[in-house]
């Protein structure tokens, strides 16, 4: 009897001290929700003052238009957004959707071109845009190995649907070193490079050379130049360069070569010393049974410099790849309607996106956007790989910024008349991982300005959070 009493006293104070318990514990948990709740609107808050003083309160932004994102993606939330659903155009910022097609359809490394050999023992090139073929940077040259044992080339472009320029580029630019010319089988990067040796001006690969002055003191014949402060252009159809005079002391530079793929097979002919010629494309050969892949480079070595250097033509030969690998044609519009239906449904705003750089103002893109974008990237290829493929502080576009943050940020930069944007990750002092964009349109400041407001905000966030 007293044993089944005891057993019921117990029992009640343990029923009354879990009670208590639970009573205690009901009170806690929401001044702890409490507590995170204000701690994280504490941060927004203090996010938000220094956009105000870094960003938006700044003299060089005050008439521009600016849109920020922070993302936490270890608690899937942002922490801070302004005008994070608006769209700008991104410029370079393009690059980032590109950069996420390569990785996920270029494979390890890269398909250089597919080869077969017909029935007159000759033999059958179908390029893939890749634009590592005879470039100086990628002394492995397997494609150009494989033509060298043979005495008659035939190339098959057929598969090219695109222009040699992209949609919405600025025409008068053509002779621009970053506005190369797009083509389903690039050579030499798609440039003639000139340098000086001595007074003799040389060329890679050889070029007509006219010049437009005489005070030049150029003789064609022996291709020499006695004054110096000359530039190098080129007519827009046309495959002769001509000699200008400068106000600046000539040195190393770059001219677009004009793709016309006669232009291109001569080249060849000249480097290959052998009968190369473009296909009729009526001869049906697209499909020519027992192709051979022939693979070039490994991929990031691409993607490396595309993005650290923010490089036009690898970022377009990149996209026109993925287009050739997924869709069997080189065509941008298609590759992109694609994508944007599968891989990026899901963004947060659907873009308005139509080449492979960011050249082109039409393209339209959010900072939400870019953070999703870059969110998948770290998701499906780690941040291992995006560390590489990305420059830090210190390296490529941001070579003068974000050096104290070196190994902290990674991030990708885009500059037009107007317009600067820098998106990527940011590692903070406490070790959390965020990801930012900042998109600045229509700013009448320097960008160096504009990009050292952008620095000051960051390493402020860096430094606090």
């Amino acid at each position: 009897m007293l044993n089944t009493q005891y057993s019921m006293l117990t029992t009640q104070v343990s029923t009354k001290r879990a009670s208590s318990l639970r009573g205690a514990a009901e009170a806690i948990i929401p001044y702890f929700f409490f507590l995170i709740c204000a701690a994280s609107c504490s941060i927004q808050k203090q996010i938000a003052k220094s956009a105000e003083n870094d960003i938006l309160g700044a003299k060089a932004l005050q008439a521009a238009h600016v849109g920020i994102s922070i993302f936490d993606p270890a608690t899937n939330k942002y922490v801070y957004n302004y005008q994070g659903d608006k769209y700008f155009v991104p410029a370079s910022n393009t690059k980032l959707p590109t950069c996420y097609a390569a990785m996920k359809y270029l494979g390890d490394s890269l398909v250089g071109a597919r080869i077969a050999i017909d029935e007159q023992a000759r033999l059958l090139v179908f390029p893939s845009a890749d634009p590592t073929f005879l470039n100086s940077e990628f002394t492995y040259q397997p494609v150009f190995q494989e033509m060298k044992e043979n005495k008659t080339i035939v190339i098959y472009t057929d598969a090219w649907k695109e222009d040699r320029w992209g949609s919405g580029w600025s025409w008068n630019d053509y002779d621009a070193s970053y506005m190369a010319e797009r083509s389903p089988l690039p050579v030499y990067g798609n440039v003639v490079q000139f340098y000086l040796s001595g007074d003799t001006l040389k060329s890679i690969p050889a070029a007509t050379i006219n010049s437009a002055h005489q005070t030049l003191g150029y003789d064609k014949n022996a291709n020499t130049v006695t004054v110096k402060r000359f530039s190098i252009g080129r007519g827009i159809d046309d495959d002769e360069y001509v000699l200008k005079p400068s106000a600046t002391r000539f040195s190393t530079t770059s001219v677009p070569l004009r793709t016309d793929m006669d232009l291109v097979s001569v080249l060849l002919e000249d480097t290959l010393k052998a009968e190369v010629g473009p296909a009729a494309l009526d001869h049906g050969f697209s499909y020519y049974p027992g192709k051979k892949v022939i693979h070039s480079q490994p991929t990031d070595s691409l993607l490396k410099p595309m993005m650290h250097r923010s490089d036009n033509f690898f970022a377009e030969q990149s996209l026109l790849m993925v287009s050739n690998e997924v869709l069997g044609v080189m065509n941008d519009e298609k590759i992109i309607d694609t994508l944007l239906k599968t891989d990026f449904k899901d963004l947060p705003q659907k873009p308005r996106w139509v080449d492979g750089c960011g050249l082109s103002r039409y393209n339209l893109f959010t900072p939400q956007d870019f953070v999703a974008i870059l969110n998948k990237m770290k998701n499906e290829f780690g941040m291992k790989r995006m560390k590489v493929i990305l420059a830090t502080g210190g390296e490529g576009t941001i070579s003068s910024y974000y050096k104290a943050d070196s190994g902290y940020i990674f991030g990708k930069t885009g500059t037009l008349s107007g317009v600067v944007a820098f998106s990527g990750y940011l590692y903070t002092k406490k070790g959390k991982l965020l990801i930012f964009s900042t998109l600045v349109n229509n700013h009448q400041a320097s960008a160096t300005e504009v990009r050292r407001s952008v620095e000051k905000f960051l390493q402020e966030i860096r430094n606090k959070y």
